[in-house]
C-alpha cells in the first residue's frame, strides 16, 4: 500500500497503529497475520513491513474515529470532524456507504528499507 509521507513516517515511528481504508474488494482480502508492505509516495524506494494484528469494520469513518479516537490513525488533531473530512479527499460518501470502512491494526515488523 502506498502512503503519503506523513502517514508513512507515523507508522515508521510507531505513532500510527491503525490504517483507515475503504472496505472495498481489495481490502476484503486482508486477513489477520498478513504482512503489508507500505511504500512512501515521496520516496517510493522507501518501504516498511507490517503485520496485521486485528481488523475493525465500521459503516463510516466517523463511526470508526468515534470508537478509537483519532490518535491511533496518526491524526494530530483530536477532532473527529477533521479526521472524517480528511478521509473525504480519498473516498466519496457513496463509496463509504457502499463498502463501509476498515481499520487495519498493524505492528511494525521491519525498519524502513530502500528497495
Amino acid at each position: 500500500m502506498r502512503l503519503h509521507h506523513k502517514p508513512f513516517q507515523d507508522i515508521k515511528s510507531g505513532k500510527k497503529t491503525i490504517e483507515a481504508r475503504l472496505h472495498d474488494e481489495k481490502r476484503q482480502q486482508i486477513k489477520i497475520n498478513d504482512h503489508i508492505i507500505f511504500s512512501n509516495r515521496t520516496n517510493s524506494a522507501e518501504i516498511i513491513k507490517s503485520k496485521v494484528t486485528r481488523l475493525s469494520k465500521f459503516n463510516s469513518f466517523k463511526e470508526m474515529f468515534s470508537h478509537f479516537g483519532t490518535g491511533p490513525f496518526g491524526f494530530s488533531s483530536n477532532s473527529i470532524i477533521d479526521a472524517t473530512s480528511s478521509m473525504s479527499q480519498y473516498y466519496s460518501k457513496e463509496e463509504e456507504q457502499k463498502y463501509g470502512v476498515i481499520g487495519i491494526h498493524i505492528e511494525l515488523v521491519s525498519s524502513p528499507k530502500i528497495a
